[in-house]
């Protein structure tokens, strides 16, 4: 199954993207607007394309191979990205774009427990080779307060009290190591309703958060692709989450008319065709700002 992504034509009109210029894909995933870039940028542009999952990588080079276009893979979180760049020897980028959202391939085909709807060992790290903590090592190691904390923060979870408790008592008899084990948990607490959701859906999302460390990276990284644009270069970024969405909107807001200019005071959804085509757009938000 390939990844739909969300948001592209709106992400290739935004970027005002040509041919001959240089495109920074940050979260590469399955490659899918990446390949739209490509068929602008083409025959004399150059797409770097980065991705911390290697799997996503290959799967992109396949994809993209039909294009002429010079392509750069990079296996690497795009935390990295100033010293990505440096390294590729490319000064500035005429456009950046980042995806916040996790590949529908990710969760269904990786064996690595990002999906309640199957049964796998509970890691979620996006980088595979990182030797962080993973999934199983905070739901069975993390105190009930920050169980509570996490769940709350991240998942915006309201039953995050409760949750919480239910792990603690039950790692007390059995270690929680499975998809499975966390999902029955959740489901004494959160009943399967009339909800559009699955019950353990913000539980999992909280989690994998914490995981990878998703929002202090964007905050991170956000300064470093500013930077790394050339003027009148455009990055491009789309969010999920809330969380992630208020650290885009706040720093672009603090950089406006220092280092950037903001395209759009309100962030760009998907049109009505697309939320009905592709459900996964609901909650997506495209923020751009360009480099003055």
């Amino acid at each position: 199954m390939r990844h739909i992504p969300v948001l592209v034509e709106e992400v290739v009109e935004s970027l005002q993207l040509r041919s001959g210029m240089i495109i920074v894909d940050c979260t590469l995933g399955d490659g899918g607007h990446s390949e739209r870039i490509l068929q602008k940028i083409q025959p004399n542009g150059v797409l770097i394309g980065i991705d911390a999952d290697i799997v996503s990588l290959d799967r992109a080079k396949k994809n993209l191979d039909k294009y002429d276009s010079k392509k750069i893979f990079i296996n690497e979180n795009f935390v990295n990205l100033e010293q990505i760049l440096q390294k590729n020897k490319i000064n500035k980028a005429d456009g950046i774009l980042m995806d916040f959202g996790w590949s529908s391939p990710q969760f269904s085909e990786r064996g690595r427990g990002f999906s309640f709807n199957l049964d796998e060992v509970l890691d979620m790290r996006y980088d595979a080779k990182n030797d962080g903590k993973t999934a199983k090592d905070i739901v069975n190691n993390y105190s009930e307060k920050d169980l509570e904390i996490l769940l709350r923060k991240y998942g915006e979870e309201k039953n995050s009290k409760r949750i919480a408790l239910e792990i603690v008592k039950k790692r007390k008899t059995k270690e929680i190591v499975t998809t499975n084990d966390l999902v029955e948990i959740v489901m004494k607490i959160n009943k399967k309703g009339k909800a559009k959701i699955h019950p353990a859906t913000r539980v999992f999302q909280a989690i994998r958060m914490e995981v990878n460390n998703e929002l202090e990276v964007i905050k991170k990284v956000l300064p470093d692709a500013v930077e790394s644009l050339s003027v009148g270069g455009r990055l491009a970024i789309i969010t999920f989450h809330s969380l992630e969405d208020s650290i885009v909107k706040h720093y672009f807001k603090s950089q406006s008319d220092k280092s950037i200019k903001i395209i759009n005071k309100k962030p760009i959804t998907g049109s009505v065709e697309e939320l009905q085509n592709n459900p996964r757009s609901r909650s997506a938000k495209l923020r751009v700002v360009e480099k003055i």
